[in-house]
């Protein structure tokens, strides 16, 4: 692996984004696992909170579906926020103790304006996406606002290409805008209290640096959404702390640990 620093300064130094092979994934994921496999109660806590709010956006909005749509889908722009937890269990099991639930939940604390910061803009960036998600269903939908049942079935068979292709391109490029500047952007707030724009800025070198790994996990974080939706959210008890667990393990492996700096001795 070869590193690109960005910047020279001692005092605060920028992170130092690493090149990764993509076969790098793979390995991102077995860790991701093992981490899940180990903490057990406490990463299912996280998994079973992503379900329960599927459920209730289910149930509040079952007779406005290209609202639920909209929301449903724009909730997981807000994961890389909402895993936060997951990356201190990792954090825990990475310096050998048993992951606990607690303090797992106040990892926001050390660096809380900044992942105020962040998660605000995160939540702007789904509103955006939700109102865009009804104008497209109100613009190209034939027939009105359509059910869970009539969606799929226009998908899944391409009746209505016009609407399918642009509500997943525009779907698209909110996902990838987000990604990119987040993929690991809020490890680094977590883990070294990075301010918010650094974190955004190093997030997108990565993904400059990597392409090739970046789209391969950036596919399989929607394979693994795929299959919480496709399961009733069901599937999200276990998918979604994978995605958390496994997110830690690419930061770890794309950002370069930091190195303390060189006490000179005195004169």
């Amino acid at each position: 692996m070869s590193e690109t620093p960005a910047s020279e300064s001692t005092a605060n130094p920028f992170p130092v984004i690493r090149h990764v092979e993509v076969n790098a994934v793979a390995r991102w994921l077995r860790g991701g696992w093992q981490d899940f496999r180990r903490g057990g109660r406490a990463s299912l806590f996280y998994g079973v909170c992503f379900a329960a709010c599927g459920w209730l956006m289910l149930l509040v909005f079952a007779k406005a579906y290209a609202l639920f749509a909209g929301l449903a889908t724009g909730f997981l722009l807000l994961g890389p926020f909402l895993t936060m937890g997951m990356y201190d269990l990792s954090r825990q099991i990475e310096r050998g103790e048993s992951p606990r639930l607690a303090p797992s939940l106040a990892t926001w604390r050390p660096n809380l304006t900044n992942v105020g910061l962040f998660a605000a803009l995160l939540v702007v960036v789904m509103l955006i996406w939700a109102r865009a998600s009804i104008v497209i269903f109100a613009l190209l939908f034939s027939g009105g606002f359509p059910s869970f049942v009539e969606v799929a079935r226009a998908v899944v068979s391409f009746e209505q290409p016009e609407f399918t292709i642009i509500y997943f391109a525009v779907g698209g490029f909110f996902a990838a805008l987000v990604f990119c500047i987040s993929v690991i952007a809020v490890p680094l707030m977590v883990d070294r209290k990075t301010d918010a724009v650094t974190a955004a800025i190093a997030s997108l070198i990565a993904c400059g640096r990597n392409p090739g790994p970046m789209l391969l996990w950036a596919a399989c974080i929607a394979f693994l959404a795929v299959i919480g939706f496709a399961t009733l959210f069901i599937g999200l008890i276990v998918t979604m702390p994978v995605v958390g667990h496994t997110t830690w393990h690419a930061f770890r492996d794309v950002v370069a640990a930091q190195v303390p700096p060189v006490e000179t001795a005195a004169s």
